[in-house]
């Protein structure tokens, strides 16, 4: 997300008339009186429920949504994301094999070939800024919209925390089958990564930091807000600042200009993962760069920028920024 085929109509048509009958979207009252208890039920990020007579099975998903299906043990036939799967730090060590990949571009999927899979259900984030799934937001061309014709389209919500993002496709993958044993011993790996993180931080107090992502001439700072992943950290103990003016139009970020680039003084410099270490490269060649303390004292490491789903994935970035948090100088900045 942040960061900035034509399609066979009569192939869509036959499939509509099989998911819809399976997979009914939102739930509503018969008419006539109470209906049979469904078989599946989810209450998705939207705050809609949806329900179906029987527990669908043949799932697409987001890339990002797929990985911690799969961590819970639910596969699904086919994925899309948002950028070249192999170049995408967010989903390395995701095995896809055997799932077909739909799409590799933001904005755009091949919905003739998403039609002939038949699918049961859609699975991506619920955005509450863009009130979107992903694969829906502003911009996505109107024909990769037409997946949302395919089958009812769910997922957990984006939020104040990541770990109500897992949580909520937990209860997914659990409604859709998985071992609840699996869910639990993953969440407990996860919960002892957490403990490490918030010791690091009571035994090294004080220590601020900043995260940013810059690109071109422009130095780019995350708003916390936005930002699930950095108000975790802030809630287990890190000071994560937050920047005084977000972008009107995009307020994930507040952009400066890389000759302001010093104006906060942390003692820890968080780069977004996504673009690094180019966009560390491209702050070192500004000569602004020296006069971040930070930077020049080499107290640097990247975050995980908007891409954390699993658990498993979680607790390694945890584990390795509370070493990190243990080892920086909390009398760098100011």
């Amino acid at each position: 997300m942040p960061g900035r085929a034509r399609v066979a109509a009569t192939l869509i048509s036959a499939v509509l008339a099989v998911t819809v009958a399976g997979c009914a979207g939102p739930s509503e009252a018969e008419p006539d009186g109470p209906s049979a208890e469904p078989e599946w039920s989810y209450v998705s990020g939207d705050g809609q429920t949806y329900t179906a007579d029987e527990v669908p099975e043949r799932i697409i998903a987001e890339a990002y949504a797929a990985k911690v299906l799969m961590e819970f043990g639910i596969t699904p036939v086919a994925i899309w994301a948002s950028s070249p799967i192999a170049e995408d730090v967010g989903l390395q060590g995701a095995d896809f094999t055997g799932i077909e990949v739909i799409g590799q571009e933001w904005g755009k999927i091949d919905v003739a070939a998403a039609a002939e899979l038949a699918p049961d259900l859609i699975v991506g984030d619920w955005w509450p800024v863009e009130e979107a799934y992903s694969g829906f937001e502003a911009g996505v061309e109107d024909t990769s919209r037409r997946l949302a014709d395919l089958a009812p389209v769910v997922g957990a919500s984006q939020g104040d925390s990541i770990v109500s993002l897992i949580e909520g496709y937990a209860d997914l993958a659990a409604s859709l089958g998985a071992d609840p044993e699996a869910i639990a011993q993953s969440r407990t790996t996860f919960e002892a990564a957490v403990t490490d993180f918030e010791a690091a931080n009571e035994e090294n107090p004080g220590v601020s930091a900043l995260a940013i992502s810059p690109w071109d001439t422009n130095y780019a700072i995350a708003v916390p807000a936005y930002a699930p992943e950095l108000l975790d950290f802030q809630r287990w103990g890190l000071d994560v600042i937050v920047p005084d003016t977000p972008d009107p139009d995009f307020p994930y970020w507040e952009t400066l200009s890389m000759e302001t680039a010093d104006r906060y003084q942390p003692d820890l410099i968080l780069f977004d993962d996504r673009n690094h270490p180019g966009n560390e490269e491209i702050l070192a060649e500004a000569p602004i760069s020296a006069e971040i303390a930070a930077f020049a004292a080499g107290q640097t490491t990247t975050w995980p920028a908007y891409w954390v789903h699993t658990y498993g994935d979680y607790a390694a970035e945890l584990t390795r920024l509370a070493e990190v948090i243990r080892a920086t100088d909390a009398s760098v900045g100011e």
